[in-house]
């Protein structure tokens, strides 16, 4: 009998499934490298994206110590001098994504502000544990592993003011004859001998206010030379005789709104006025001087306190005064700032009255007087027939004009406040030196990412 053994036919069998082992296996590695480099490329993505909130949390660290201490002082709250001129600091985000700031003033401050550099550290993504990691795992990276970004931000100056009425809430310009344009003493081409002068005005007599609210602005008949806006949503209403618009347009009698003049986009920053001072002040005084008798006199270049400021005031000093509880100028009192002198009047007071002969500035500059009325300062009515020459920075207050110059040079300077409410004649010129004279904090106006291995200068 004959058996046949069936060999070759097994020998194939066998061949071909290590074909197909060999096929699925390549397949699988295949696979693997895919998904492993994948996930190595999506590893790197969230460590580079996640590097960005690291180095933004770094640049707010360094606007707020712009906010609260001056350039000269950027030692406080823990920064370091790190020499040519840098101040930094680290913190950390969790237990090992951290970020190191630095500040610099470069060039004048007076030109542009300070600039920011941020560092952003957070961990290495993992990586292949070895060249077949595709199929033993991943591991972690050394401790020292970072992936690092760097930004550097320029920044300018924040102006308490931007133009001649803001308000956070509404503003009813529903007098008689009331009129708002802007100057620049400080620019010897929109002034004469740095006062405002008709012939030479400016179209910046912006109104604006921050909340989206049904006729934020009552413009009524008034002739606004600069342009209005309010949050986003709100509405102006404009009367029959009412112009906005470049100087051209309202200077001849156009009524509405000119095109691009107005807006619906206004976003307004408004900083809660703080205490100026807790120690180290002095009670002012009165006396006669040139026969006249004054209830104070403020004559030193120093902080004074009141609860109670009233009667005929003297300021031959640059004094800063605080005002806790009652601030009432009746018809026979007044404010005189005499030449060279200046007032910094910060109110607490929950209602502040300036009537009578009102504020007398004699320099005629809006930075020689300057109001600031604290969260508590909710009311502040300005009743005075004399013209004013200042600033107002009220956010809380409810401000009232009243009365009204007898000539052009009713309000010259600018106010930000809660509502203002314009009863009577008035016409307002805004001060843009008080843009540059007078200012909160820095802003960010240019932002560039930068290689963070290479030296800082």
């Amino acid at each position: 009998m004959n058996i046949s053994i069936g060999r070759t036919r097994d020998g194939s069998v066998l061949l071909t499934a290590l074909l197909t082992v060999v096929v699925i296996g390549l397949t699988l590695g295949s696979y693997l490298w895919v998904v492993s480099n994948q996930n190595q490329s999506t590893m790197r993505s969230l460590a580079w994206n996640s590097a960005i909130p690291v180095v933004e949390a770094g640049l707010e660290e360094a606007l707020t110590q712009l906010h609260y201490t001056d350039i000269d002082h950027l030692s406080a709250n823990g920064w370091t001098d790190v020499g040519n001129g840098w101040y930094c600091n680290q913190h950390h985000m969790d237990d090992r994504s951290y970020y190191e700031v630095m500040i610099k003033q470069i060039g004048s401050a007076d030109v542009a502000g300070p600039v920011i550099v941020s560092t952003g550290y957070v961990p290495a993504p993992l990586v292949p544990s070895s060249l077949f990691g595709m199929f033993w795992g991943d591991v972690p990276p050394p401790a020292s592993a970072y992936v690092k970004r760097r930004v550097r931000v320029n920044t300018v100056r924040y102006p308490l003011f931007h133009g001649a009425m803001l308000a956070r809430e509404k503003i009813d310009m529903s007098g008689n004859n009331i009129t708002t344009d802007g100057f620049d003493s400080s620019d010897a081409t929109y002034n004469t001998n740095g006062k405002y002068d008709s012939n030479i005005n400016k179209a910046s007599g912006d109104v604006g206010t921050s909340l989206g609210l049904v006729d934020s602005i009552n413009v009524a008949n008034a002739d606004i030379k600069g342009r209005v806006g309010t949050g986003p949503g709100g509405t102006i209403y404009i009367g029959p005789n009412g112009s906005v618009g470049d100087l051209a347009w309202v200077n001849a009698g156009t009524t509405g709104i000119k095109d691009g003049w107005s807006s619906d986009d206004i976003h307004l920053e408004v900083f809660d006025v703080q205490a100026p001072f807790t120690t180290n002040y002095g009670t002012p005084g009165g006396g006669n001087t040139n026969n006249t008798t004054y209830d104070y006199i403020l004559d030193q270049n120093q902080n004074y306190k009141l609860s109670d400021f009233r009667g005929k005031v003297l300021v031959t000093g640059n004094a800063t005064l605080w005002v806790t509880d009652s601030v009432d100028f009746g018809p026979d009192d007044y404010i005189y700032i005499a030449p060279g002198a200046s007032l910094k009047l910060y109110v607490s007071a929950a209602s502040a009255v300036i009537g009578g002969s009102g504020v007398m500035n004699s320099d005629a500059a809006a930075t020689s007087f300057q109001y600031y009325g604290l969260p508590s300062n909710t009311s502040f009515s300005f009743k005075a027939n004399a013209s004013f020459t200042g600033s107002i920075y009220a956010p809380q207050a409810a401000f009232t004009l009243g009365g009204g110059g007898n000539n052009d040079y009713d309000f010259v300077g600018s106010c930000v406040v809660n509502t203002l409410k314009l009863n009577g004649h008035h016409h307002f010129h805004f001060d843009e030196a008080l843009m540059k004279a007078l200012w909160r904090g820095y802003v960010a106006v240019a932002w560039n990412e930068i290689d963070p291995n290479a030296p800082i200068n």
